[in-house]
């Protein structure tokens, strides 16, 4: 009969030990994942051709940005719409940029460039807005970006236009890193 009881006061420690040493956890959302908002630009489905007939799979490209001067886009493939968006949401975290935001607008101009594709980014004054194109808008919406004017010039495909825009934001430095590099005071750049 102590058997028998051992044995249940066993099973119950090594429930509550299991429970507390790991199995499923409840879902939780980082607070880091959070702060991030999420911006799909672009769905595209693409086919490979095979032996059997054609193989359907999709291409997501995908924009994520704090609004408060970081902001990374990636692009993901998968079977699925969801799969695809999720990979690229991923990737995007990874290679999130700083961009120096001066006031509600950027440093000075710039051309960012990816392969043929080119986008002019110019200061803009307080209340002109974000005057861009869909692809370079989400870029500078969800970097924290309110007065900006772009021109998209050369290829004007989703996935260059967004890569140029964030090449031209990568460029960008303030006038104290200016001044640093060169080893002056700001006073003695103007």
């Amino acid at each position: 009969m102590q058997k028998n009881e051992f044995s249940k006061g066993d099973n119950k420690s090594e429930s509550n030990e299991q429970s507390e040493r790991g199995g499923r956890k409840p879902f939780r959302k980082n607070e880091e994942e959070s702060e991030f908002k999420e911006k799909l630009v672009y769905v595209n489905r693409v086919a490979k051709v095979v032996k059997g007939g054609r193989n359907f799979r999709f291409t997501a490209l995908v924009v994520v940005g704090d609004e408060k001067g970081k902001v990374g886009a990636g692009l993901g493939k998968a079977a699925e719409i969801p799969e695809a968006i999720s990979k690229a949401v991923q990737k995007a975290k990874r290679s999130m940029i700083n961009v120096p935001i001066v006031g509600t607008t950027i440093p000075h101009e710039v051309i960012g460039v990816f392969g043929r594709g080119q986008v002019l980014l110019l200061p803009a004054n307080e209340g002109t807005g974000v005057i861009a194109g869909g692809p370079a808008r989400a870029v500078l919406e969800l970097a924290g970006i309110r007065d900006v004017k772009t021109k998209s010039q050369g290829s004007n495909t989703p996935t260059n236009c967004v890569k140029a825009t964030i090449e031209g934001l990568k460029a960008l430095k303030t006038a104290e890193e200016y001044a640093m590099l060169r080893g002056i005071s700001v006073e003695q750049l103007k």
